[in-house]
């Protein structure tokens, strides 16, 4: 919940959407991230309960690359966001950016708790794919 308010209060402070060039590209490149990883775990991410264990592991399309591809899709577009306005970001800006980013690592981290205890499976694919930037991090 923080981190819809944290993107929220970016949208408000005219933070969130890109004005350099680079920075609208990364957001389209965010934006069709989040799109092919929603497509590719099908309807049962469309809702605010979604439960990341029912329907098995998803390991095709951009979860072969990512373990969370709409995780650093959101990531991406919040910073492209944020340092994409053509002058010096606000303070505030940077602050809610990186609440967004503490956000979604702990959501991250009890999502991972969760697939660790559910599905066997999911240590061996944990330790051939990346959570945010494919064969980095």
């Amino acid at each position: 919940m923080l981190l819809v308010v944290c993107v929220v209060l970016l949208l408000w402070q005219h933070s969130m959407i890109a004005r350099n060039p680079i920075a609208v590209a990364l957001q389209a490149l965010a934006a069709a991230l989040m799109l092919w990883a929603r497509v590719t775990f099908g309807m049962r991410s469309f809702h605010a309960t979604a439960n990341p264990t029912a329907g098995g592991l998803v390991t095709a399309g951009p979860y072969r690359y990512w373990r969370h591809p709409i995780y650093a899709s959101v990531l991406l577009f919040v910073w492209a966001g944020v340092l994409g306005q053509g002058a010096a970001p606000a303070i505030v800006a940077l602050i809610l950016g990186a609440m967004a980013t503490a956000m979604t690592i702990v959501r991250v981290q009890a999502e991972e708790q969760l697939l660790r205890a559910s599905m066997p499976e999911y240590a061996s694919y944990a330790a051939r794919t990346k959570r945010f930037i494919p064969f980095v991090l």
